[in-house]
């Protein structure tokens, strides 16, 4: 099951208008390829076809709930970012927390007050590299699906959340994400 359009960029933002979100990205050169709303979430696609540099992507969304736009932003202290991206992981975060490179921004960004306050790739127990003032955030949730720990399910069943299904699932969950932009609903997976 996919979670996302393969190569996609997903920006979804609560707190700020759609047409302010759309009208940032415009500014900074990053148009989006679809926009919508649901849930009390405004809603962004990007394609690395179009917008090659997810990275940028994830930053502005990241930029847009902190000072640099509380100007622009009424109530910035509840303005929620999150991103998701469906291209690969980069190998450039096989061990160390460093920015990636544009073709391979992180696979989750939850932004908030300008800074990343969580971010981490998925998948074939990539969610065990978490960084951020937040990064345990799903610690709960990842440690009893058994995607992370000390061992994993997916150690001994490569088969088990090897695009990171069962993880965007729990963020989309916490979050109260809409489903339509995720492309297919994620269902709930049996242990």
């Amino acid at each position: 099951m996919t979670w996302l359009a393969p190569d996609t960029f997903l920006t979804f933002c609560r707190g700020i208008p759609l047409a302010d979100l759309t009208g940032f990205f415009s500014e900074a050169d990053l148009p989006p390829t679809a926009s919508g709303t649901a849930d009390g979430w405004a809603w962004l696609t990007h394609h690395p076809d179009t917008t090659p540099d997810g990275g940028a992507v994830q930053q502005l969304g990241q930029y847009i709930t902190g000072f640099r736009y509380q100007d622009r932003v009424r109530d910035q202290q509840h303005v929620d970012m999150v991103f998701l991206a469906s291209t690969p992981a980069c190998s450039c975060d096989d061990r160390y927390a460093v920015p990636h490179c544009a073709d391979h921004p992180y696979q989750f960004a939850h932004s908030r007050g300008g800074f990343a306050v969580s971010l981490f790739n998925v998948g074939a127990r990539r969610e065990s590299r978490r960084f951020g003032s937040q990064a345990d955030l799903f610690i709960r949730q990842f440690l009893e699906q058994g995607i992370v720990g000390r061992t994993t399910r997916y150690d001994t069943d490569p088969d088990f959340n090897p695009d990171g299904t069962r993880t965007i699932r729990i963020i989309a969950e916490h979050f109260g994400l809409p489903a339509a932009p995720l492309g297919t609903r994620v269902a709930e997976t049996p242990r």
